[in-house]
């Protein structure tokens, strides 16, 4: 039975399971196109305001449907909560940011290295033990990044490194890197929190972290803006909602490699509206960090195959 569903009292149904994810995938590239539709001119702070406030009402009203509203506010750990915030809120801000610089499906391919450094945070805060073969997924993982990488980084090209597109990659670098440290924050809350709690409190100290952005400089939003942010957020909160969903009925490990289908609509939302056609070190790049990505969480499942195994021989009888 999937670990999930086990949880959550519901059967596994692992089509369903995959269906939902990658509803959420698509929705969340839906939400990245519309933040890159909106363009330079909007704060990364303002973007991450609407993001956040506005995802909450699907949120709320999902929960109060499924009456956990009440139980959802409830919380011993709000300090945990905050530092989940802050970070989450920093990664999101960075990959906003780079997300108006760079071509949409470099964005999210850049993004699939966020597991990758996941594995070298479990090993350093976590105190996981990291194998060979891990080691070098991850490696491999990072060559993947460099190839797709490397030619918007002008910096290498003599140009300024202030270049719009170098400053993007960086800035979803860093986003990876934050996005990273704050599922740390997360697996260390899930030890003592519900996930609607978690879900909850990160919207809710979201919207208000990215208020202390409005001394950097807000800008008046004309209608199609204002539209777009909206619809970014209603997006981002619905998004989460089949994510959460999706793991009620099969495992982490069937349904997380289906991640990767978000570079498929980028790909084709980046050429058809954006007219961004993408090179070949982009797809070459992306197939590696692809490739990587899904071995890491195949060894995942595997060694935690074996360490169920290992508890259920080692567990006494009677």
């Amino acid at each position: 039975m999937a670990r999930a569903a086990a949880i959550q009292g519901d059967q596994p149904d692992v089509l369903r399971g995959i269906a939902l994810k990658v509803a959420s995938v698509m929705v969340f590239v839906g939400m990245a196109s519309c933040i890159k539709a909106v363009g330079e001119g909007v704060p990364a702070g303002q973007i991450v305001f609407f993001r956040s406030s506005m995802a909450m009402v699907p949120i709320l009203f999902f929960l109060l449907v499924r009456g956990q509203l009440k139980s959802a506010f409830k919380t011993n750990n709000i300090r945990s909560h905050f530092w989940r915030g802050l970070v989450g809120v920093s990664a999101m801000s960075c990959g906003f940011y780079g997300l108006t610089r760079i071509p949409l499906p470099d964005a999210v391919a850049l993004g699939y290295a966020k597991p990758l450094i996941m594995v070298l945070l479990a090993s350093i805060f976590l105190g996981e033990t990291i194998r060979i073969y891990r080691w070098s997924a991850v490696i491999v993982g990072f060559i993947g990044v460099s190839i797709i990488s490397w030619p918007l980084l002008t910096i290498f090209g003599g140009q300024s490194w202030q270049n719009d597109q170098s400053i993007g990659v960086l800035a979803i670098l860093g986003s990876a890197v934050l996005a990273a440290f704050a599922m740390i924050l997360v697996r260390r809350l899930v030890q003592t929190e519900k996930t609607p709690t978690i879900v909850l409190y990160f919207s809710l100290s979201a919207t208000l972290l990215s208020l202390g952005s409005i001394p950097f400089g807000w800008v008046a939003l004309d209608v199609s803006a204002l539209l777009l942010l909206i619809s970014a957020g209603f997006l981002g909160g619905f998004g989460q909602i089949l994510l959460t969903q999706s793991y009620r009925y099969a495992d982490v490990s069937t349904i997380a490699p289906f991640e990767y289908t978000s570079i498929l609509m980028a790909l084709v939302i980046g050429v058809v509206i954006f007219g961004d056609v993408p090179q070949w070190s982009m797809l070459i790049g992306t197939a590696i960090v692809v490739g990587a990505g899904i071995f890491i969480i195949i060894r995942e499942h595997r060694l935690g195959l074996e360490r169920r195994s290992a508890k259920r021989f080692t567990t006494p009888m009677g």
